[in-house]
């Protein structure tokens, strides 16, 4: 660490190395099915899907066919597989149109046919597909609803797959008897394959009364169309011992787990030693930020846990509770912004967090940098860093340092990359 040391060069290399860990035309090769008698059909959504398109189609030895549906501005060029996109993290008209592609894709197969399904994160506001008598204005509500509610995302998709005709398994179940084989790269922690996109070909057994404790125990008001819909028998979910599943194989060919030593190796060839806490971490981010800005005071000052120089990593993904609306930032601004409240002036600490698909929240950032200056720097600029976190506004915080991240979408996502450096 002689010399001249960048800091944001140390922690843009880290992010390189965990979402190159998480590139598909890697990780999906070890994976690929045997061709079969029949039809290749391929569906997929998440924020990366256009990308696993693209990759499968370079290592497919023969025809393909089928759809994926990504984001607005995270397409990739194909040939044989369609890419729709679509709006995320709120569901619109072209999401609902995609959801019909993919069931209509998957209609009248036999058993000689092959579906491979490409998921990632991102999915469940890229499906709209409203059950019952339910409309995409009530999926639009529940969506908005869940965004502003703090509960964790797999407490989310538990809501949102008892409000869909795609997900819960529903797509796989859609498919029989034709043999479905999930690919999936997962940003959900504990990497839970029947939770990443709310499960659209992978069934789990929570159940329509889950949905409804995850809706009382966060306190999230719903339409009440919605309401009436999770108190009937129509919400119900397949489960995974049914018949239309037996033969169907699910991966998980990319996770955070894997980017997170990906990355401690990049740091440990810089000459920094590595810990990854968790792979896992969940709540608030601006509690999530002060436990991580504790650590790093206590290694700083007393040269424990861990003695510096050292890279403390996490991944995993935090919640934003709203208390104001109209704030700019997502989890990763905010989880940094506290933590550099909680770091301030104390020497030698560095920080970096962001979101491995390349966007946080509503702005075009993926994450930001900071270090125990921030707050300071904040202050000679007229800006009070513990009222811009009240407002949720720490995109504006780190845009007035000229410190935010925007590396432009990833084509993957494993969720959230934070590191801190102690020197």
């Amino acid at each position: 660490m002689a010399g001249q040391f960048d800091e944001k060069t140390f922690f843009k290399n880290l992010f390189a190395a965990a979402v190159a860990a998480a590139d598909p035309r890697q990780t999906l090769k070890n994976f690929l099915p045997e061709r079969p008698r029949g039809r290749t059909i391929v569906v997929g959504a998440g924020k990366g899907a256009a990308q696993m398109a693209a990759a499968l189609e370079e290592l497919w030895d023969g025809p393909l066919e089928g759809a994926v549906v990504t984001r607005y501005g995270y397409g990739a060029a194909t040939r044989q597989i369609e890419v729709i996109e679509a709006a995320h993290p709120v569901p619109d008209a072209a999401g609902l149109r995609g959801a019909e592609r993919l069931l209509c894709l998957v209609e009248g197969l036999t058993e000689d046919d092959l579906v491979i399904a490409l998921v990632c994160g991102g999915g469940s506001a890229l499906l709209p597909s409203p059950a019952g008598d339910l409309s995409l204005a009530d999926e639009i509500a529940v969506n908005e609803a869940l965004l502003a509610s703090g509960a964790p995302i797999s407490a989310m998709n538990t809501v949102r797959k008892h409000v869909s005709t795609i997900k819960g398994g529903r797509l796989a179940a859609a498919a029989h008897p034709a043999r479905v084989v999930s690919l999936i790269v997962s940003d959900i922690p504990g990497d839970d394959p029947a939770l990443v996109s709310s499960g659209p070909t992978v069934p789990d057994r929570a159940t329509r009364q889950d949905a409804l404790d995850v809706i009382r125990t966060y306190a999230i008001a719903l339409p009440d169309a919605v309401m009436a819909h999770l108190s009937s028998p129509e919400a119900d979910a397949p489960k995974p011992d049914e018949a239309c599943f037996s033969g169907n194989a699910v991966h998980v060919i990319a996770s955070a787990a894997r980017s997170l030593e990906a990355a401690a190796m990049v740091a440990s060839d810089a000459g920094i030693p590595a810990v990854i806490l968790s792979d896992s971490m969940e709540g608030e981010a601006r509690e999530v930020g002060g436990v991580h800005a504790a650590i790093a005071r206590e290694v700083a000052l007393q040269n424990r846990p861990f003695q510096k120089p050292v890279v403390i990593l996490s991944g995993g993904e935090t919640t934003v509770t709203l208390h104001r609306k109209g704030g700019r930032g997502g989890r990763n601004s905010e989880f940094l912004l506290a933590l550099a409240l909680g770091i301030e002036g104390v020497r030698g600490i560095s920080a970096f967090a962001a979101d491995t698909d390349g966007i946080d929240g509503s702005q075009d950032n993926a994450g930001a940098f900071a270090d125990y200056r921030s707050v300071a720097r904040l202050r000679e600029a007229g800006l009070d860093a513990k009222e811009l976190l009240a407002a949720h506004d720490a995109w504006g915080a780190f845009e007035a340092l000229n410190d935010l991240f925007v590396p432009g979408p990833t084509g993957t996502n494993v969720n959230d990359l934070r590191a801190i450096l102690v020197r």
